[in-house]
């Protein structure tokens, strides 16, 4: 594993992380594999992509990772 997390929407949750882990996209090839340790819902897909720019503008693995520890 490479301690990284890949921060990101969609609207079927295990397809898009099946989607990741048969390296499907070039940007978490390496990754593998990858596994969902955080989710949260929204109504919309506005809200969804909002909450995920919101936190990859946060640009900080401290702050990823109490998100991580706040919702166990």
């Amino acid at each position: 594993q490479t301690g990284k997390f890949y921060v990101g929407h969609a609207l079927d949750l295990a397809k898009r992380l099946n989607q990741h882990n048969s390296g499907y996209s070039k940007s978490t090839k390496s990754g593998v594999p990858w596994k969902i340790v955080f989710t949260e819902e929204f109504q919309t897909r506005s809200d969804a992509m909002k909450r995920e720019y919101e936190i990859k503008a946060m640009k900080s693995r401290t702050y990823t990772l109490h998100l991580i520890k706040k919702n166990q």
